[in-house]
């Protein structure tokens, strides 16, 4: 197999699905890219994007990765964590700004630099995060045995009524990595499916889903039958990042990130928009408390945490092939039996 680094040859990407695209989206123009995956940054924010700029949508995030890797690099690319974490740091250059994460609370420091060692340069702006929840529909019941946190799902009443994430990850962190807790939380899923999740729990055929938060602020005032428990024993935390990709070849001159745009998301007025959808950037709790406060408590509440329960929180490093193998073990063996 080709080292992530090596040009991807034209059959190779139409055989990844994402050649077409691909190809489109970095083609020589007048100005700088930014890569991202169809709604993964607020499109007020995206409308902003000062020219010359200019922003390409590709299906997925997998075909974003695959063109970090092409030839002709975007200047910026928009990516989750885990997606980013897939990336060779040989394709990434520091992204050199410095009084953005002078503005950023402490807990954003290790994704910033991709959890490489502390001391290590910035490879990311962590512009967003959003922890793993819990949403409930119509149980008033389990809402107010809230205190109990994340073990509230294996009540009896949520079997075959659950649904968690597609990714087995946040099911083991949540129980961390206890096998008896584990196995009790797969014979309690109805369905694994974080994207179809909110439909099965809106249409009533759930009652609990395990989901990222940002997805379920937008509802709240919408929908009274919702309520959301962020457990006060922690969670784990997604991540929206940009990066620069290196430059290639070498003899090019590197693009200058537009700071004023990447500064906009942390202040007025379009902060409180971003909230209002649920993105929320990492900056310190007293700084985003006079506008959080202005929504309604309930929402309010889930936007401004308090800094200790964000210090219980944990962010999701990349895992080594034998730490995946591990997981994929105790998952499958946790299996529900027929």
């Amino acid at each position: 197999m080709a080292p992530l680094s090596a040009p991807l040859s034209r059959r190779r990407l139409l055989q990844l699905g994402v050649g077409a695209g691909l190809l489109a989206a970095c083609r020589p123009a007048d100005g700088p890219q930014l890569l991202l995956a169809e709604g993964e940054l607020p499109a007020a924010w995206l409308q902003q994007l000062p020219a010359p700029w200019r922003s390409q949508s590709l299906a997925d995030p997998a075909a974003v990765q695959q063109g970090v890797q092409h030839t002709a690099q975007p200047g910026l690319v928009a990516l989750s964590d885990g997606w980013a974490s897939g990336l060779s740091p040989q394709l990434l250059q520091p992204f050199g700004a410095p009084r953005l994460w002078a503005r950023l609370a402490p807990f954003s420091a290790e994704v910033a630099r991709l959890f490489g060692p502390a001391g290590a340069g910035e490879l990311a702006f962590p512009w967003a995060y959003s922890p793993w929840v819990i949403a409930l529909r119509s149980r008033a019941d389990l809402l107010a045995r809230r205190k109990e946190g994340w073990p509230l799902l294996l009540d009896p009443s949520l079997r075959g009524r659950l649904v968690l994430p597609s990714s087995p990850r946040i099911s083991l962190e949540i129980v961390k990595g206890d096998f008896a807790q584990l196995e009790r939380l797969r014979a309690q899923a109805l369905a694994y499916d974080e994207r179809d999740g909110l439909n099965l729990l809106l249409s009533g055929k759930a009652d609990a889903a395990v989901l990222p938060l940002q997805r379920l602020i937008p509802l709240l005032r919408r929908d009274q039958r919702l309520a959301v428990l962020w457990p006060e024993s922690g969670a784990p935390l997604s991540w929206q990042l940009l990066l620069r990709p290196a430059v290639s070849p070498p003899q090019r001159l590197p693009q200058q990130v537009p700071l004023e745009w990447l500064g906009a998301v942390l202040e007025p007025p379009l902060l409180e928009g971003l909230l209002a959808r649920g993105w929320v950037p990492p900056l310190p709790q007293a700084q985003l408390a006079p506008v959080a406060r202005r929504f309604p408590a309930a929402m309010a509440e889930l936007l401004l945490p308090g800094d200790a329960l964000l210090q219980r929180c944990w962010s999701l490093p990349p895992l080594s092939l034998a730490q995946q193998l591990t997981q994929q073990n105790l998952w499958d063996a946790a299996a529900p039996r027929s």
